[in-house]
């Protein structure tokens, strides 16, 4: 990645071959919540098996050799690519005879006759609902489709990227017998369903069943993927939860789940609706519960998932979706004139990522006895802080409370709502983790967030070659290689339409400026929002180290640069876990199963790591492990060093001085905490325009409603850089969850009203001070 110079005098470049075998060990599962399943499946070899272009299909792909063969090697492949299972020939007799379905049809005709009339009449009305969920494969349909789609995503796509580590440690987990696999994938673009399916079929895992979230889809549309695989959800279970009660029609879908997963037929399940991003989707929660349910009523012994990451260089779609989203049905053509657009423009790579198999029942067993104490919720250590009624530290916020609103269920349907919705986080969280990070990500954060008025190309490449740097020290892997020009010019020919370049002939340089447009914005924003979960935690301390300094700003002397500051150990972390309790996690990529106080300490110690500080040396000589800037490779974590005293006495009566540290620059990044502080610039900035909103609207408010108003206020906001249906989500996640606004329930659907403590503009202007500390302008 350096520019040399041999003894000929010859300039040379060294560039590293990030797909090759030197990369970031796989994703494991979570050693807390999956501890047996921490060694399962997993091999350290595995990760030094390359990679394979799963479009790319050769003669070697197919029985046959020859010349006519390489010209239709990719039809001969797909017709040779295995249908491994389908749904039994009896699916309607196994329904009829669930017990859930019984149960129902037995309340329902209660005193009325049980003659064949009566019979035929629940038959008829469960196969109407079985037609609803889903349809017969037709492999005929199948394979034409999938050839159409292969010849299609090498159109689209320069390679999609599989690991073959990764899949071997898959068909190993699908080689259990009597365990069926469920994937649940992260969901960037409607593509996401066709390619995941495609490439689990190809790769001799069968065809999945894909689940179809809330976008409604045309009759044509829906009966097509219908016989490709796809599932839905009833008609009437679409815009509601799963019925508590147990419905006819909440019986015959879990009827349906169970016979799936009895025939070992792989379940894919999309965490997300696209575009709104890192939030659980209703449809997913529904899915999971019924995938839960049958673990709980042992109709499997156990179930397999596999978390699932999806990278693109340049998302199929874009924000096409984001626009049409809910107005109307989508159709064929709508799909037909999307892949015209994206024909029309250069998508780049893209990747899918496989995470370490965990067993669902040992995760259920961790978290059900981890529930036995709940703690408080987040409103109640952080509104008093907020609005300086409690001049205490805030206590530790337990993982249990983090749900994505309030409880719709009582005793132990509560306790199952809660375990589905971490489980689903969890998945996500890990989803997230292990996606690869693409070069389109890293130029599109440099831009954003370090060079908005502009870049020259020299630049803007010794930044690149240190932003990779740094992500591959988060052992996080990427999802290109090549040298470094080459791959800083592939980024920039993908964002071209977003960019404005200028060629200085006098300086043999190329000046890059991002466009000022909404669009331009937005688009970087996207994918520079990939880079946000590997820095999360540096982040976090960046922006909590600024809101310590601006606390101290009044006391500090004018001669008196930052750089002679010194912090206290107690008061970063009370300011690291305001923000944590601020951000959603899931926001953040981290995962539900770690206490706050280890979240905290955890950042603590990754400041230290990356150089951002340094510990502040006694008067008296040096601490006992010199901590002062060194090679990054030589830093060790704080949580391995020992400050207690070595001479003190036995009786543990010695109390350690508290630690303090000076601010730092990490060697090769000067700016490297400006960085990281805008990095967490758009979430916070979104809340902070949300605080402004809350004098807008008229209390009380849909939830539907009050999202939509709030775009069109981020729309109107001035100097806002882009609007993300997300971010908007996500803050009024957060003002649920922090008691700013209070949910109630009501025929048409929930209604948000102000909470009492900030019906007063005092209490929302101290609130909106608060978030207002952590953004950097």
């Amino acid at each position: 990645m350096k520019a040399s110079v041999c003894e000929s005098g010859q300039k040379l470049e060294i560039f590293i071959p990030f797909l090759g075998k030197c990369r970031p060990p796989l994703r494991r599962c979570c050693q807390t919540c999956t501890p047996r399943s921490w060694d399962g499946f997993y091999h350290r070899q595995l990760s030094s098996l390359g990679f394979r272009d799963t479009i790319r299909v050769t003669e070697e792909d197919t029985r046959y050799r020859g010349w006519l063969v390489r010209r239709v090697c990719g039809f001969l492949a797909v017709w040779d690519w295995k249908v491994l299972a389908d749904t039994p020939g009896d699916l309607l007799e196994r329904v009829c005879h669930s017990q859930r379905v019984q149960d129902v049809a037995a309340g329902r005709s209660r005193g009325s006759r049980g003659d064949g009339a009566s019979l035929q009449q629940w038959k008829e009305k469960i196969l109407k609902i079985l037609v609803e969920i889903q349809a017969p494969l037709s492999p005929i349909m199948l394979r034409l489709c999938n050839w159409a789609l292969l010849k299609l995503l090498n159109c689209l796509f320069l390679s999609v990227q599989l690991h073959r580590g990764q899949l071997e440690m898959v068909l190993r987990a699908a080689r259990m017998p009597g365990v069926p696999l469920v994937f649940l994938s992260t969901h960037k673009s409607q593509l996401d369903g066709l390619l995941l399916s495609f490439l689990l079929f190809s790769q001799g895992l069968g065809v999945p069943r894909v689940t179809v979230g809330g976008r409604v889809c045309s009759p044509r549309l829906r009966a097509l993927l219908s016989r490709l695989g796809g599932i839905f959800l009833p008609s009437r279970m679409e815009q509601m939860p799963i019925d508590r009660d147990e419905e006819l029609p909440g019986a015959v879908l879990a009827a349906y789940v169970e016979e799936v997963l009895r025939s070992r037929q792989p379940l894919l399940i999309f965490l997300e609706e696209p575009p709104v991003a890192m939030c659980l989707s209703a449809a997913a929660r529904q899915w999971l519960a019924l995938v839960y349910r049958a673990v709980r009523d042992g109709t499997v012994p156990d179930i397999l998932l596999v978390p699932v990451g999806i990278a693109y260089d340049v998302v199929p779609g874009g924000s096409h979706w984001e626009g049409a989203r809910g107005t109307r049905p989508l159709g064929l053509g709508a799909l037909l004139r999307a892949a015209c657009r994206a024909l029309r423009r250069p998508l780049g790579c893209a990747r899918v990522d496989f995470a370490q198999p965990f067993s669902l029942r040992e995760f259920v067993a961790q978290n059900l006895a981890g529930q036995s104490s709940v703690g408080k919720p987040p409103e109640e250590p952080l509104v008093p802080t907020i609005l300086g009624m409690c001049p205490s530290r805030p206590e530790e916020k337990a993982a249990e409370v983090w749900q994505p609103g309030p409880a719709t269920a009582t005793g132990w349907e509560a306790e199952e709502e809660m375990l589905v919705t971490r489980l689903g986080l969890h998945c996500l969280s890990d989803g997230v983790a292990c996606s690869a990070v693409m070069a389109v990500g890293i130029t599109s954060a440099l831009l954003l967030h370090k060079h908005r008025e502009g870049v020259f190309l020299s630049r803007l490449m010794r930044d690149f070659a240190w932003l990779l740097e740094e992500t591959l020290l988060h052992q996080r892997d990427t999802g290109f290689s090549g040298q470094l020009r080459h791959l800083v010019q592939h980024s920039l020919s993908l964002l071209g339409p977003r960019l404005r370049l200028y060629r200085l002939s006098p300086i043999g340089d190329v000046l890059v400026v991002p466009k000022a447009s909404a669009e331009a914005l937005g688009e970087l924003g996207l994918y520079s929002a990939a880079i946000l979960p590997v820095f999360a935690s540096e982040a976090v301390g960046a922006c909590a180290i600024r809101a310590v300094l601006m606390e101290m700003l009044p006391f500090l002397g004018a001669a008196m640069g930052s750089a002679g500051v010194v912090l206290s150990e107690d008061e970063l972390l009370h300011k690291i876990q305001e923000l944590l309790r601020l951000l959603p996690p899931n926001l953040l990529g981290l995962q539900p199963c770690q206490p706050l106080d280890g979240w905290s300490q955890d950042i603590v110690d990754k400041l230290l790591l990356c150089g951002l500080l340094e510990a502040e040396e006694p008067e008296g000589g040096r601490w006992v492990c010199d901590s002062g800037p060194r090679p990054l490779s030589q830093r060790q974590s704080w949580a391995a060093l020992d400050f207690t005293d070595s001479d003190s006495d036995s009786n543990g009566d010695s109390v350690v001085p508290n630690r303090c540290f000076k601010l730092s620059q990490p060697q090769g990044s000067p700016s490297f905490l400006l960085f990281l502080c805008r990095l967490l610039s758009p979430p916070l900035r979104t809340l902070a325009a949300a605080v402004a909103f809350l004098d807008r609207p008229s209390w009380p408010q849909p939830e539907a409603a009050y999202v939509e108003a709030l775009l069109q206020f981020l729309a109107e906001e001035k100097g806002f850089e882009h609007l993300d249906r997300s971010l908007a989500l996500s803050s009024l996640q957060t003002f649920k969850e922090m008691g700013v606004l209070e949910a109630v329930r009501s025929p048409p659907g929930p209604l948000l009203h102000l909470a009492q403590p900030f019906r007063s503009s005092t209490s929302r202007a101290k609130l909106g001070a608060f978030i207002q500390q952590f953004i950097q302008p």
